[in-house]
């Protein structure tokens, strides 16, 4: 049996512009998706439907195949099963055939692939007909009423223990799962046997608003595991990375740094790896180029715009900005972050940096943060 993900993403957002290619932990939000999807083994072909040339080039660099959705099915009012039906239509006069569509949607950033794979595994195995994900939940609902709070599932007068109480599934928008044929019959993601694909709680957030997304954005820095990172090219701040971001100034206005003689063994191991390193600061503090040349690594410094001056350098050297690994800590690394595949933060970086790092390290600024990059970077 042939399995395709479609993942519907629009490039129209009221709530949070851009939407689907925001990123969570550092990576759009419709590249996770299709990540997630090619992480599914019972999985054939992924496919992202979509009216915006932006969405569809991030889609295609992440490895799935783009259907390109008409401007009537990309309004706010188009639902999502009518962008479904119509890729299936633009899939099956390819030449196609498809017995199971894993509905997915880009702004669920934590879906869980083995929930998922399961998921496909009893549709296709005939178990059930449609499956959506869902979460366990012993929460007592309520409704407005004109004459008060009114209990929904369960007696008001009643409170029993949550052992003693039934468990309840909240559906979380992640993944639907159904056969094809089924789908084009009812033309609903629900229909027939309709089972529960369980998920875990903390994975289940559905962003819609700002606030959503900032709060991804932290989730994504908790629970995302430490792994390789498989860049080619490392570039850093200085002050806060290599440093703790404390100075001591003397009276003649001489300024003092405290860095980590393991960051400096850190750097030594990438440069005889032979793996290009570049520190880039807005400081015009002579320490700066000082530690630089006794690292011997090449320094850009007093730069007051980091993101074109990245873009430069990476042009000058050959390097593609996707293979970059750079090291911040402030909201004047972001600009920089941005445009890397591989955005990191300190331990101790500002939330803001934080929120939207692809990696957050386990070690703050001047405390062996740049060892610990250099040891993931040369792992990989």
């Amino acid at each position: 049996m042939t399995t395709v993900a479609i993942i519907p993403a629009r490039g129209g957002s009221k709530q949070v512009p851009r939407k689907n290619v925001q990123r969570v932990g550092g990576v759009p939000l419709v590249a996770r998706a299709v990540r997630t999807a090619l992480a599914v083994p019972s999985i054939d072909l992924v496919v992202v439907s979509t009216d915006d040339a932006e969405i569809a080039d991030v889609a295609r660099a992440a490895g799935a195949t783009v259907v390109e959705r008409p401007a009537a099915l990309s309004g706010d009012t188009a639902t999502s099963e009518s962008a479904v039906l119509h890729a299936l239509d633009e899939l099956e006069a390819a030449g196609e055939s498809i017995d199971v569509v894993a509905f997915l949607q880009a702004t669920s950033p934590f879906t869980s692939a083995e929930a998922l794979d399961d998921a496909v595994a009893r549709v296709r195995a005939g178990e059930v007909d449609s499956a959506f994900s869902a979460y366990e939940t012993y929460g007592f609902l309520w409704r407005r009423t004109p004459g008060g709070a009114a209990a929904i599932n369960h007696d008001a007068a009643h409170r029993p223990r949550r052992q003693d109480r039934e468990p309840h599934h909240l559906e979380t928008g992640a993944f639907y799962v159904f056969s094809a044929a089924g789908f084009r019959e009812s033309r609903h993601r629900f229909f027939g046997r309709i089972g529960i694909a369980e998920v875990p709680e903390w994975t289940a957030i559905e962003i819609d608003d700002e606030h959503q997304l900032r709060i991804a954005r932290a989730l994504a820095a908790l629970h995302e595991a430490a792994h390789p990172i498989p860049a080619t090219v490392v570039v850093t701040d200085f002050d806060g990375v290599h440093t703790d971001d404390t100075a001591i100034v003397g009276a003649d206005g001489g300024e003092q740094v405290r860095v980590s003689r393991e960051d400096g063994m850190g750097v030594a191991l990438l440069r005889r790896a032979g793996v290009p390193m570049l520190i880039l600061s807005t400081e015009v503090n002579p320490v700066v180029r000082a530690r630089a040349e006794k690292l011997r690594v090449p320094v850009l410094h007093g730069i007051d715009d980091k993101e074109a001056a990245l873009r430069a350098w990476a042009e000058e050297h050959g390097h593609d900005l996707a293979d970059i690994a750079y090291l911040g800590n402030d909201v004047n690394d972001l600009p920089a972050m941005r445009i890397v595949g591989w955005p990191v933060a300190v331990a101790n970086a500002h939330p803001r940096v934080i929120e939207e790092a692809r990696v957050v390290l386990s070690r703050s600024g001047g405390h062996g943060a740049v060892r610990e990059l250099v040891e993931r970077v040369l792992s990989s």
